[in-house]
Formats: structure tokens, sequence, C-alpha cells
């Protein structure tokens, strides 16, 4: 039963979020609380259309336990989203709710945070072209948030439907970067850092195009059969995951070059917390490509949720 205490919030109060606040509260978390966090494997339940994906973690510091139930279609139909969450915060003492929110702007949020946190480290500082693959919810949230941590002069956009890509473009344009709409090839090979945001089950590029120097921030697929980039994107690459578990479980981006052979174990360098902390050195020239996988963890819908609830008590 819902308790009468429970503080339920709209989409419109987590946009209020500054997403600046974001990236450094999801930075923050990797680095200085990680310790003292338990995050439990991500459960996955096959539905009629699609998967259901049970998300908690509990982090001792702050005494906090979140919970995130997210469906992700197969085939949405009409006005359904592919995908669709809620977020649930609880008391940790008593295991009673005190915070329920929709969370699709939260996952998009929290994730291209998490995407602009690995990439002010990993990449290069005279990055200036950004290419997007995709033209749904994280597209858009990864082209706001991606200016906070390098200074792109412009966007390469690729999605599936040309005019589709050609009106998404001249949307995003309007907002700040100029945006531009182009084809696979050459949105992989302009770009300085490349962010993969689609629901393709196939590499979305031949990764032999990728120039020396490259960053991506690949978030598209959490299956083991499904990846967006191809076994010679991963081959050139140093790769960062957001942990060691989450990644070997279902990152088929990882799974299947594994299996192939291609690369070993060794060619993941580190996970997020390593990064963030110093830990782990990754990029050690500006002619490496690096690669982020990511799967999406619980501890980055747990930091924005604390943020959330900061922020609107501090406005109260």
């Amino acid at each position: 039963m819902l308790s009468n205490t429970m503080l339920q919030l709209s989409e419109e109060d987590v946009h209020a979020l500054d997403p600046a606040r974001v990236l450094t509260a999801i930075e923050t978390a990797f680095r200085d609380y990680y310790d003292s966090v338990t995050i439990a494997p991500r459960i996955q339940i096959p539905v009629a259309d699609g998967v259901l994906l049970i998300m908690t973690c509990y982090s001792r510091t702050g005494n906090a336990l979140g919970t995130k139930l997210v469906v992700a279609r197969d085939q949405p139909t009409g006005s359904q989203e592919r995908i669709e969450a809620t977020y649930l915060l609880w008391n940790a003492a008593n295991s009673a709710p005190k915070l329920m929110i929709p969370a699709n702007y939260l996952t998009d949020l929290r994730t291209a945070a998490t995407s602009a946190v690995v990439t002010k480290f990993l990449a290069r500082e005279d990055a200036r072209v950004l290419g997007i693959f995709g033209t749904g919810r994280q597209a858009r949230s990864h082209i706001k948030m991606m200016p906070l941590v390098r200074q792109f002069q412009r966007v390469l956009v690729c999605g599936t439907h040309a005019e589709r890509t050609r009106q998404f473009a001249r949307e995003m344009s309007a907002d700040q970067l100029p945006v531009e709409a182009r084809d696979a090839a050459t949105c992989a090979s302009e770009a300085d850092v490349i962010c993969t945001c689609t629901s393709s089950q196939t590499p979305l590029f031949d990764g032999s195009v990728l120039r020396p120097g490259t960053h991506l921030n690949l978030v598209g697929t959490f299956q083991p059969h499904a990846r967006e980039v191809d076994s010679a994107t991963m081959q050139r690459a140093q790769i960062v995951v957001e942990t060691y578990d989450g990644a070997l479980a279902e990152a088929g981006d990882l799974l299947i070059p594994l299996a192939e052979k291609v690369i070993s174990r060794e060619r993941i360098v580190a996970d997020l917390h390593e990064l963030v902390s110093g830990k782990r050195s990754v990029r050690r020239t500006t002619e490496e490509i690096t690669v982020f996988k990511s799967v999406g963890c619980a501890l980055e819908d747990l930091a924005t949720a604390e943020l959330l609830v900061k922020s609107r008590a501090q406005r109260s």
C-alpha cells in the first residue's frame, strides 16, 4: 500500500532539474560513494511486447533505497513510447515509499549526463564535432547535455528515416548548435565524439572509418544479442563500462566480439568508478579511440532522484 506521506511528482518536476547539477551528482556518486552502495543485478522479465527491467540501488551513506521499473517495448504502437519508466524512492528503515515519479525524462537525463561525465574524462580537448545516431528522446538529451563538457561547433545526426532525421535536425538547430542530417558513414568518420542512441540490433556503421582519437558513447542496447557497433570498432578501442558485472551480463557490443575472440577481457580497461576516481588511466594518447559502453546503472537513477528531492527542498 502506498504511504499517505509519499511525495508524487510529475515529469514536469523532473524537467526542472539543472542538467549540470545532474552531471555533477552522477560523477560524485561514482567517485565518492561507489564503495558504500549496493547495486542489485538488473532483473529482466520478458513481457508480451518487450521486456520489463527492475533496477534497485541502496546507498548506505544516505540510507537511501531506489527502484526503477522500466518497460522496453520491441514494437511500440500509436502513442506508446518505446521506453516507459517509473521510479520509487523508499525509506530504507521501514520500506515505506517516500517518492514516486514517472521516470522517462529522469532516464533520458541521467543517461546523457553519464555519457557527458565519461566524455569529460575521455574525449579530446579539441573535440568540435558531435555525432549522434538516433532521433529519439536519448538523442535529444545527448545533444543538450554534451556541450556542457566540450565546445562543440556542430552536430551531425543520422537516423533511420531521412525526412524524420532532417526534421529532427531542424528542430534541434533551433535550440542551440547547428545540427545537420548526414548518412552513417559521414557521421561516423567526421565526428570527434559519437553517441549511439538507437534501438538497432546490428552495427550502425563500419568501424574502420572512425578517425584516430574518436570517443564513443554506446547507450542504446542492453541485451546480449544486440549491438550498435561492429567488432572492428571494439578491436580498435580502449573500453570503459559502468560496472563490470552489468556490462558482461548484458552488453552485446562487448559479448559478441568477446565470443568471436576479436577482443579479450583485458580490452575493458576501467569501470566508471575507476575512471572518475583516477584509479585507472584510459586515454594515454590523443590518437587512441575510446568507447564507453552503457547498459544503464541504478546508481545513476538514485543519484538523480536524490538530487530532485534536494532541489525541491531548497526551493520550498
